[in-house]
């Protein structure tokens, strides 16, 4: 029993000799080997994906200021693309440029000019386009008033008189439009801070408009009753 014993123990020692004697080195590229196979990526960041590895993302150009720059960039980029490149490319901002203006027309509130944006410009448009407007008629008139002094010049003693008459009657019916709007915004927009010369002034140049030139297009009908 004895010896058993005693060769238990020199197993043992020897055992333990033996796991002396393994290099240090050896050790540490075991357990760094042991590390790299089991590297998480730290808190508050996501896991990496093995695809994302060989991905290099580099800095994002920051969004151009002005109109120009934005030209100026579309023109580098074109002169990077193929034929074909460049004739789908204008294709599709023909399109872009399509769907936005209908919708503009459409009247949506995200895609008109900030003139037109707000449920009181709305107002505004609706009460114009129900009403028959002479200021529409300036424009036409002034330019057949025109076309009949250069073919008949004895016609031009008569264009004053009548010239002073359009304009007086232009001037009395956008008094009569811009007291329409005013008085209907102040009683259905109490709370509205808008000047009452901004809103005038907008009606007015809405109602020098021929009907089918108005941008957007008109909502309601002529004689529609607005409310």
């Amino acid at each position: 029993m004895k010896l058993l014993g005693r060769r238990n123990d020199d197993a043992d020692d020897a055992g333990a000799e033996d796991t002396a004697a393994v290099p240090d080195a050896d050790l540490s590229q075991e357990s760094a080997e042991s590390a790299g196979t089991r590297t998480t990526a730290p808190k508050g960041r996501p896991t990496p994906k093995r695809n994302d590895k060989g991905k290099k993302r580099g800095p994002v150009a920051p969004a151009p200021m002005t109109a120009a720059e934005a030209r100026q960039r579309r023109k580098e980029a074109r002169s990077t693309m193929t034929k074909e490149e460049r004739k789908a490319e204008k294709v599709a901002r023909r399109s872009a440029m399509t769907k936005q203006r209908e919708r503009m027309m459409s009247g949506e509130e995200d895609y008109l000019l900030p003139r037109d944006k707000g449920p009181v410009r709305r107002y505004v448009r609706d009460i114009v386009d129900s009403r028959r407007n002479l200021l529409g008629l300036f424009l036409p008139l002034s330019l057949i008033l025109i076309f009949l002094m250069l073919a008949a010049p004895k016609l031009a003693y008569y264009s004053p008189p009548f010239t002073l008459l359009l304009v007086a009657t232009m001037f009395f019916d956008g008094y009569l439009v811009v007291r329409k709007v005013n008085r209907a915004v102040a009683a259905k927009f109490p709370d509205n801070t808008e000047s009452r010369s901004k809103l005038g002034l907008y009606a007015v140049s809405r109602a020098t408009q021929l009907r089918r030139s108005r941008i957007p297009r008109p909502r309601v009908e002529r004689g529609a009753k607005v409310v």
